[in-house]
């Protein structure tokens, strides 16, 4: 549950104003959102993704050097069956060369303007209470649907039934997530010390 109170607006007006005539209102909002059963979600090798120690002279120097991808287990785990989305949330917005289809790698330290890579998300063979599952995206907040297999930043993805068109509530899905990374081109970057690669990324559970 959420408290929202919004004082710093009174104040401001008590400040401004005789106090014979400071009578006002203050808003209160209290927002939330009552579920029948709550899920938790992990990933395995507690979700780092660690490429350790690249070459600067491996890299291509005017394509993206794909890096070797990583699998991780995901598991979602709810009391009872419910009905809910994954959304990817990018930290590294902003170093992201396509924000809507690709997370960011970072900025390059030592040349703040330098977008570092892309990392990509996608889902392999989820199975939702033993039962093979298709996964789902939607980009209106579960309004429609389609069949996607990557986690797109911002969108929503669901787990159907194979041959469903709409999310299905699930109490335990398991599934790999593919890890793509790839590092900018060699002759866009500075690569004089040592450059850490940083992309972070949030997967939000959304009931629906």
């Amino acid at each position: 549950m959420t408290l929202l109170i919004r004082l710093p607006a009174l104040a401001s007006l008590l400040l401004t104003t005789p106090l014979a005539f400071a009578l006002s209102t203050v808003e209160l909002d209290v927002n939330g959102r009552i579920t029948p059963n709550a899920c938790t979600v992990s990933l395995s090798d507690n979700g780092l993704v660690d490429h350790g120690r690249i070459l600067a002279t491996t890299l291509h120097p005017s394509e993206y050097t794909v890096l070797p991808n990583q699998q991780m287990g995901l598991s979602i785990s709810c009391e009872g069956p419910v009905l809910f989305a994954l959304v990817g949330i990018d930290n590294k917005r902003e170093s992201s060369l396509a924000p809507d289809y690709f997370y960011g790698l970072g900025m390059n330290p030592h040349a703040p303007d330098e977008r570092l890579g892309s990392v990509s998300l996608s889902l392999r063979g989820p199975v939702g209470d033993s039962q093979l599952m298709q996964t789902l995206t939607s980009s209106d907040q579960g309004a429609t649907w389609k069949p996607e297999p990557y986690v797109y930043p911002g969108l929503f993805m669901g787990f159907a039934h194979a041959g469903d068109a709409l999310p299905a509530p699930i109490r335990l899905l398991v599934a790999s997530l593919r890890v793509d990374t790839s590092i900018s081109p060699a002759n866009t970057l500075t690569l004089h010390e040592e450059v850490p690669l940083d992309g972070s990324i949030t997967l939000n559970l959304r009931y629906l």
